[in-house]
């Protein structure tokens, strides 16, 4: 029984390392410096950073190539009593289901929990993203297509009270 133990550790982690090098690729193409992706119990957080010291010793000096920043993001102008729809994942966001259908969501529809908004495709996954809360879409702060950051606003939505 042991063998075959073996054999399932090694499969589980011959697929994290694929997974974990696919994510560094996604973090060099995009110029990020920080990744964090969560799913279920898995979370693999990566970050680029300087070097350890005994690793720069003993690497030849050369002339390292610049690397891309991500410009900063400029902070989004509050509006009281909204809230934000988040992108959970680093991807491509997409507004609709396919490129030719009608979009999730649009300004002034009201969404409830459970309902999809977007999908932000990552790593050749389609995720759907689908709101926490109920709510009157406001502002859509993403474009169809566009890159999107972990934690990076979506969507702003207002809360809908109803009178009974």
């Amino acid at each position: 029984m042991a063998p075959r133990d073996r054999r399932d550790q090694a499969g589980d982690y011959a697929a994290l390392t694929q997974a974990v090098r696919e994510l560094v690729e996604v973090m060099q193409e995009a110029g990020l410096l920080r990744l964090e992706v969560a799913h279920g119990d898995l979370r693999i957080e990566l970050e680029a950073g300087a070097t350890p010291a005994s690793a720069k010793a003993a690497t030849p000096s050369h002339n390292p190539l610049p690397v891309a920043t991500p410009l900063p993001v400029p902070p989004l102008a509050e509006e009281a009593g909204t809230f934000t729809i988040d992108a959970p994942m680093v991807g491509t966001f997409y507004a609709a289901p396919a490129p030719d259908a009608d979009p999730f969501v649009r300004v002034g529809d009201v969404v409830e929990p459970g309902q999809t908004v977007a999908i932000i495709e990552a790593m050749k996954i389609m995720n759907e993203i689908v709101a926490e809360q109920g709510g009157e879409v406001v502002a859509l702060l993403v474009e169809n297509g566009q890159a999107v950051e972990y934690g990076q606003p979506l969507m702003r939505l207002r809360p809908v009270t109803t009178g009974l």
